[in-house]
């Protein structure tokens, strides 16, 4: 989930040229030297940004397909009450379950937080794959200040089209960068139909011929993803409720 102190240009508003309006800054830039400055008393305890706002005990559910575009994959992500701390920053855990084929394949511990703004940074994770009946902890985990990897921007405070922000920073790990591309058209979900959720395309120098599309709705979060190159996988938003 790029600047020189995370707060002072955060909290700034610079004009946009070619939109001559206010815009808030990007606080997550994809290019040039990255060192964040993380201060604990910069973020708030809450995560309610428009389009990524997680409520503790909240249930999404996604269903969709694999990479193969065949096998049928499920996820169900789970905002929990935990929190963990991370950089003296206390970061809101959420689990992410992915089946495909109904059979557990991935799980994830993910790490959010919110700063003053309203940027949602993300914090690393503690990624599982399901391997002979047991959670075994994969090569995909991170942790910001560890081994040199640093927060990312999971969703800009006021994304706008053409911005481009790291998600995560762990150079040979992770490295994924989004780019905002706008309100697209509609999007059907089983229990609603969004209409101009914001889009972004999500890519990484890792994986340099894979491109994917998000799509966020507001309140809600994501509701849609698809690959658009290198792979077939596809998921969306089936339900939202509320854990018991």
């Amino acid at each position: 989930m790029r600047l020189p102190t995370l707060m002072g240009a955060v909290l700034v508003f610079a004009v946009a040229a070619s939109a001559g309006s206010a815009r808030a800054p990007n606080p997550a830039p994809a290019s040039g030297a990255y060192d964040p400055q993380i201060r604990p008393a910069d973020f708030v305890r809450r995560i309610d940004n428009l389009y990524f706002p997680l409520k503790p005990g909240s249930v999404h559910r996604y269903a969709g397909v694999a990479e193969d575009g065949k096998a049928r994959q499920t996820g169900v992500v789970l905002v929990t009450h935990r929190t963990k701390k991370i950089l003296g920053v206390r970061c809101r855990v959420v689990r992410d379950t992915g089946y495909t084929a109904g059979k557990p394949e991935e799980r994830t511990f993910d790490w959010y937080a919110q700063d003053r703004a309203g940027n949602v940074w993300y914090f690393g994770e503690d990624s599982r794959d399901f391997r002979h009946g047991h959670w075994v902890r994969s090569g995909g985990s991170w942790k910001a200040g560890a081994h040199g990897a640093k927060p990312g921007i999971l969703m800009l405070a006021d994304p706008q089209p053409g911005q481009t922000y790291r998600q995560e920073y762990y150079p040979g790990h992770a490295l994924d960068v989004a780019t905002v591309l706008g309100p697209d058209g509609a999007v059907h979900l089983p229990f609603k139909t969004v209409r101009h959720a914001l889009e972004t395309s999500e890519t990484s120098d890792l994986e340099p011929g894979v491109v994917e599309h998000k799509y966020y709705a507001p309140g809600l979060g994501e509701i849609k993803s698809v690959e658009v190159k290198g792979g077939k996988e596809a998921t969306r938003l089936v339900s939202v409720s509320r854990s018991r």
